[in-house]
C-alpha cells in the first residue's frame, strides 16, 4: 500500500487533483512525461485504494473524470508536507551528493 501512494506517479497524480477533478487527457497533459499506460495503471490502483474517485458522465461519448475522495484529499495534505520539505531541501541534498561523490574513490 505504501508504494501505491509514495510512487513518483501517484504523488504527481494526487497533487494534480488538488485543483479539482480532471479528465484523463487533462491529467496526462498536466503531469507530463507519463505514458497513457502508466497513468491508467496508477489511476486504477488509486481508485481501488479509495484515494481517487472515477466519475462517468453519461454523455455521448461518455466523459470520465477523476478527483479526490475524502481519504485521498486527506492523504494529499500529508504529501504536500513531504513535497514542501523536498523543495526546501533540494539544494542541501544535491550538495551532500556532490560531497559524497567527491569523497568516494571511483575505480
Amino acid at each position: 500500500m505504501v508504494d501505491h501512494v509514495t510512487s513518483r506517479w501517484a504523488t504527481l497524480i494526487l497533487a494534480s487533483l488538488v485543483a479539482g477533478p480532471h479528465r484523463f487527457s487533462e491529467l496526462n497533459a498536466k503531469i507530463g512525461g507519463i505514458s497513457e499506460k502508466m497513468l491508467s495503471q496508477n489511476l486504477r490502483t488509486l481508485v481501488r485504494d479509495g484515494l481517487v474517485k472515477r466519475t462517468v458522465t453519461p454523455t455521448v461519448p461518455p466523459q470520465v473524470s477523476y478527483g479526490h475522495t475524502p481519504l485521498g484529499a486527506d492523504l494529499t495534505v500529508q504529501l504536500w508536507g513531504l513535497v514542501s520539505w523536498i523543495g526546501n531541501h533540494t539544494n542541501d541534498i544535491l550538495e551532500a551528493q556532490v560531497r559524497h561523490d567527491a569523497a568516494t574513490i571511483h575505480p
